[in-house]
């Protein structure tokens, strides 16, 4: 994955966080983001698909990750929820994405922002969503990992 797009998907992490505590209007912040220079290393067009594309697909994100998740999705860490709902985002609508990226990026994410720990819980739950929405990715690469691993 592109520095940029990781990059990206940071900025995602702390203006979700802002919108989750704040509530505060999602251009405002955006614009704050820009205004100070917080975007210069990110790919700005990512930012914006997951800074928009996570709040417009809520109901769905929640959805998915609510059967995996151990407690009231609002009582999850905020830092941990806007981790968790950019990785449910690209595992539900980035298909193009593959779902071992996604995961790494937001374990990655977690290490970042996260408290001590709590990379081993976005991990846990987001292969569980991946195991659940990604199935026929999943079994695919699995055949193909058995394939060649037979082969000597």
């Amino acid at each position: 994955m592109s520095q940029a797009r990781t990059n990206a998907r940071k900025s995602a992490v702390q203006a979700l966080y802002q919108w989750q505590m704040t509530g505060q209007n999602l251009s405002q912040i955006e614009l704050q983001f820009h205004e100070d220079d917080r975007l210069k290393d990110a790919q700005k067009s990512y930012f914006h698909e997951l800074f928009h594309g996570v709040p417009a697909q809520l109901d769905k994100i929640d959805e998915a990750l609510a059967p995996f998740v151990d407690r009231p999705i609002e009582k999850i860490d905020p830092v941990e929820r806007a981790i968790l709902r950019i990785g449910v985002y690209e595992l539900l609508l980035r298909l193009d994405m593959p779902y071992k990226v996604v995961i790494n990026e937001s374990i990655n994410l977690a290490k970042c922002f996260g408290a001590e720990g709590s990379h081993r819980y976005v991990n846990g739950i987001l292969d569980k969503v991946a195991q659940q929405q990604r199935a026929a990715e999943i079994k695919i690469k699995n055949s193909g990992a058995k394939k060649t691993s037979g082969a000597d």
